[in-house]
């Protein structure tokens, strides 16, 4: 698969760990994973974000290992906060996960479906 990351000199640049557009080329599949929630698999919410953020990229990794993927498959990253004080700290959590990956990237603060839940994470990957 050819994956290009896209950052147009006219156009903002992105701060801190995403791409402006991801194109994906010769690729065999495509994987998207629903809105991943804070809840472990014995259906546990843990306190505080960075709890529940951590709880959230496990279980994105869990749904792509179920795949046969990765994360160096992600090409397109959602998340959803239930506040805008979590915004640093979600970044900072992210980019712990996704290293030097750059996908692209959305992030939305937003009512959640749970009120417990303090973020819902969604990802595309390809191979």
């Amino acid at each position: 698969m050819k994956r290009d990351n896209i950052n147009a000199l006219n156009a903002p640049q992105p701060r801190g760990g995403y791409s402006q557009a991801v194109s994906i080329e010769d690729f065999r599949r495509v994987l998207f994973v629903s809105g991943q929630i804070p809840v472990t698999s014995d259906d546990v919410v843990p306190e505080g974000f960075e709890a529940q953020a951590r709880q959230v990229w496990l279980n994105v990794d869990a749904q792509l290992k179920a795949a046969g993927m990765s994360k160096t498959d992600i090409v397109k990253v959602t998340t959803y906060l239930a506040d805008r004080q979590h915004v640093m700290e979600n970044r900072e959590i992210r980019n712990d996960y996704l290293g030097s990956l750059a996908p692209a990237m959305t992030v939305v603060i937003t009512g959640i479906f749970d009120s417990a839940w303090l973020m819902e994470v969604e990802v595309v990957a390809a191979q």
